[in-house]
């Protein structure tokens, strides 16, 4: 008896994890649904559910000049900061798995260390910083302070790659007479390249996303899609802006379901090659 009911506590246990989990997820993405549909409407204010609707304010969103310029400056802005983060966090991750130095420990709290950080301290430092050395609004700089942000979470996702490239295929490299240059280009770039395009992914959505830095940092004339979404609300709240942070939520959706498929792949690959 004691232990039909044990087991009957066993099985209800799972399901009510279950139920808790997707009652979370559903509290989630409630926002985002809600956003997306009052993105569709085809009334001039904000409604939900709306009474009508229209693809009207995607076309004003695409057709304003405004709108497209910020696009693509945060596009610029994402592959500058991509270009930066994922060279300097895959050298950065090859030799914390790779080297044997003091420090390690150190060098590897520091990467992470804008990831710790709030957000708002570090945009004003970089702000303070760029402004005594007249780089503000500067697109290259600005490219290079998302980088900043974004290399956190490109040194962890190659720090787990790398860890997973057998050492024995450089060693054996070496011994064939290939330079290090040549062992580094031919057999460890190219098998960590599915963790290069995820951790590069990674770094172009950070930038991509990224408020308060570019909000610091950006001028009149250089103005990021997310500083000037900021700008509207300030200004005149229509749904325009919901088919902005629609657009916003597709490029998220976009580049996560990329970095799945490489995820995929690149598990596949190293199940082939354990087999």
């Amino acid at each position: 008896m004691a232990a039909t009911s044990s087991a009957g506590r066993g099985s209800r246990t799972p399901a009510l994890l279950s139920g808790v989990v997707w009652a979370i997820s559903l509290v989630l993405i409630a926002p985002i649904a809600i956003l997306i549909i009052v993105s569709f409407s085809g009334q001039a204010y904000l409604k939900f559910p709306p009474d009508s609707y229209s693809l009207r304010w995607f076309a004003a969103f695409l057709r304003d000049a405004r709108w497209q310029e910020s696009i693509w400056l945060s596009v610029r802005i994402g592959l500058i900061a991509c270009a930066f983060a994922t060279t300097i966090g895959f050298f950065a991750a090859y030799a914390l798995v790779r080297g044997r130095f003091a420090g390690k420990t150190i060098v590897l709290s520091l990467l992470l260390t804008p990831m710790i950080i709030p957000s708002v301290v570090t945009a004003i430092a970089i702000y303070f910083m760029s402004a005594a050395v007249g780089l503000v609004g500067s697109v290259v700089w600005l490219g290079f302070c998302h980088a900043v942000v974004a290399l956190p979470v490109v040194v962890l996702i190659l720090l787990s790659t790398l860890n997973g490239v057998d050492q024995n295929l450089e060693r054996a490299a070496l011994s064939l007479g290939a330079s290090k240059t040549m062992v580094f280009t031919r057999i460890v770039a190219p098998l960590a390249a599915p963790g290069l395009a995820s951790a590069a992914l990674f770094a172009f959505l950070t930038s991509f996303d990224e408020l308060l830095i570019s909000l610091f940092l950006a001028d009149v004339r250089s103005q990021t899609l997310p500083v000037r979404i900021w700008n509207s609300l300030h200004l005149d709240v229509e749904p325009t802006i919901a088919a902005v942070n629609a657009f916003l939520i597709a490029v998220t959706a976009v580049v996560l379901t990329l970095e799945a498929v490489l995820r995929r792949h690149r598990s596949r690959h190293a199940t082939g090659r354990t087999t």
